[in-house]
């Protein structure tokens, strides 16, 4: 059959009421399984299938009653016999697979989870996408708990875990917070996410090259978000420190309609005014009004991407006090910059940074929170970009920061087409050079048995990964941590 059932943004949008018993075809991934948990709050009949079912989505998803399946169950009969109106499909499954080939002969209308959220009903939302190369996590979590402190009760979908909250919500009000990345949306939709969002304002944290298993160069990541940008009916909040997000916007065939707002320069702020432990007091400057506020965050990331929902705050007109009030306690999704515990005397911090600006970042506003602690940092090189070698200088810069590095050696080598693996001893060598402590390890055991010399109070262990780092995160040890 192919792809005659494949549906566009535009065909879901025109049937709305047609889709009502809908199933997601690899459900336990991060977006689809809080897109199945915001279909299921909507009112419609959800199911999913997936190969594993691993915490903590597999345990969200039983708890908001989504009848689970293995895959290894589904075939084309199992379609026919449920009779669903729709399945999602998660942007793992690959074209040509087994699995694309079960859902073509379905019989059964399909799409990304990009276009099902646009279609169904972000439609109908006052929708602020979150998107850039790193930070976009934490910026949605932050407006998600502002405007929940303003009294809006904002709907939201966030690409981590929270710590009071379900992953994603439909809310009560018109405004809805997600985070936008720029990553391929299915094997049949190979635009970024971002664009089948329905986006009526954008804030845009940073734009530097990542994704090379998809993107050739900067400028194919930029040619994702112009006709975004060109149809954008709101405000466009960016960091114009960055020079790809600069070139960007003043390329635009409506430069001057566009409802741009740079920040992050010396000019607009944030301008730091004092910085500790406890947190930090910083200026805002917003149409030559400057505002002071004090956080509990600290690290000159976090302020950018506080500054950036502040601005939000100005354009739809919330009272600078009640911004203040709300930005006094803010609180960071699961695994950024998050505190595990305790190996030893050693605290233990998880983080998700893989990409080198955000490597660099997050170990300096470490250094700040626990001043006078040696850095001992574990890195996994996991993603595609991450353990080629295209920022094999960038990474090696950014880890100059830490005194100790423990680098992990990747499983697999790169799929990255134009680029060879990231060289782990030339990396270490260099470190090693400038006085600092380096090396790799191959397996769990050689971890921990390396972590051991950092167990002093006088150590902060940070252990960067989007994946497992080794098993680490299963191992007992960690599963023990004080």
């Amino acid at each position: 059959m192919g792809l005659e059932n494949c549906l566009r943004l535009s065909d879901i949008k025109a049937n709305r009421p047609k889709y009502k018993k809908i199933f997601l075809y690899r459900v336990c991934g991060t977006g689809m399984g809080a897109t199945a948990c915001l279909l299921k709050q909507a009112g419609l009949e959800v199911e999913g299938g997936d190969v594993r079912f691993e915490p903590p989505m597999s345990d969200y998803l039983k708890e908001t009653g989504i009848p689970l399946y293995e895959l290894s169950e589904i075939n084309e009969q199992f379609f026919k016999d449920h009779q669903y109106d729709l399945i999602v499909v998660g942007n793992v499954v690959p074209k040509g697979s087994e699995d694309a080939k079960i859902i073509e002969n379905s019989g059964i209308d399909f799409c990304s989870f990009p276009a099902a959220l646009g279609g169904l009903f972000l439609c109908d939302k006052n929708v602020v996408g979150v998107a850039g190369t790193h930070g976009k996590t934490t910026t949605t979590y932050f407006l998600k708990q502002i405007f929940t402190k303003l009294g809006y009760s904002p709907g939201y979908f966030i690409g981590g875990v929270l710590a009071d909250a379900p992953s994603s919500s439909l809310g009560e009000s018109d405004y809805f917070f997600i985070e936008s990345d720029e990553y391929d949306s299915a094997y049949f939709e190979k635009i970024s996410k971002f664009r089948l969002y329905e986006l009526d304002h954008m804030i845009l944290t940073s734009l530097e090259f990542d994704h090379a298993d998809i993107f050739a160069n900067i400028h194919d990541i930029q040619e994702q978000f112009r006709p975004v940008l060109e149809e954008l009916p709101g405000s466009f909040i960016y960091d114009e420190t960055y020079s790809s997000a600069v070139e960007l916007i003043s390329s635009l065939q409506n430069y001057d309609q566009i409802k741009k707002i740079p920040y992050a320069t010396a000019t607009t702020g944030p301008s730091l005014i004092h910085e500790g432990p406890e947190g930090s007091v910083f200026d805002l400057i917003y149409e030559r009004n400057m505002r002071r506020f004090e956080t509990n965050l600290v690290g000159r990331h976090n302020l950018l991407n506080l500054s950036a929902c502040l601005i939000f705050c100005e354009t739809q007109g919330v009272p600078y006090e009640k911004a203040a009030e709300a930005v006094k306690e803010l609180f960071h999704v699961k695994r950024r910059q998050e505190v595990r515990g305790r190996l030893g005397s050693a605290l233990v911090i998880d983080d998700f940074a893989h990409h080198p600006k955000a490597v660099e970042l997050t170990l300096l506003g470490l250094k700040t929170k626990y001043p006078g602690k040696k850095l001992t940092v574990v890195f996994e090189p996991n993603s595609a970009t991450a353990r080629s070698s295209l920022f094999q200088e960038e990474f090696t810069e950014a880890f100059k920061i830490s005194d100790r590095l423990l680098v992990t050696k990747p499983s697999k080598p790169t799929s990255v087409k134009f680029a060879s693996d990231l060289n782990l001893q030339k990396m270490v060598s260099l470190l090693v050079h400038e006085g600092k402590e380096a090396g790799v390890v191959e397996s769990l055991d050689q971890l921990l048995e390396g972590l051991k010399p950092s167990y002093g109070e006088e150590n902060l262990i940070v252990i960067l990964s989007n994946g497992t780092c080794l098993g680490f995160w299963e191992s007992d040890l960690a599963k023990n941590l004080v």
